[in-house]
């Protein structure tokens, strides 16, 4: 996957605990496409996933796919509610720092996500004591997320 071209649109993840992002760029926004792409971000962290929270889109039609191949709970946010997932939206509006909205997805390549979300992982953060996320991600793991990403990524 890494080094291909394109994609329209952005499968992003955050942990609840550690703030760990995870972004890969998709195809559109298909059931079929947001599915592979985040079984795709989550297969390595498979064991730490509990649950997914998702918005009220149709690319998460196959809701029960995602949560019977990672063996986790699925909810949604109540409808024009996006302070529920509020965590995911401020992580969004800082990997639009890398991508602005003048920037079409159709440009990026999955290895600038990549990089990009490599950055937001290292940036420490007041809510983690200045902390980084891949650093709170592995005293609370014991496992290096940085090295799962990219092994996710290269399979």
């Amino acid at each position: 996957m890494i080094g291909q071209e394109h994609k329209g649109a952005l499968v992003t993840l955050d942990e609840r605990k550690c703030r760990l992002r995870l972004a890969l760029p998709v195809a559109n926004k298909t059931a079929e496409e947001v599915v592979c792409g985040i079984n795709t971000l989550l297969g390595v962290f498979k064991d730490w996933v509990q649950t997914l929270t998702f918005d009220n889109g149709k690319e998460f039609a196959k809701h029960e796919e995602v949560a019977n191949t990672l063996g986790c709970e699925t909810y949604f946010a109540k409808p024009y509610h996006s302070w529920e997932r509020g965590q995911n939206e401020n992580a969004n509006g800082l990997l639009r720092q890398y991508f602005p909205k003048t920037t079409g997805l159709l440009d990026v390549t999955t290895q600038q996500v990549l990089d990009a979300v490599h950055k937001l992982n290292n940036r420490p953060r007041k809510c983690l004591g200045f902390r980084t996320p891949y650093e709170v991600f592995r005293e609370l793991s014991g496992t290096d997320a940085e090295r799962l990403v990219g092994y996710a990524l290269i399979i």
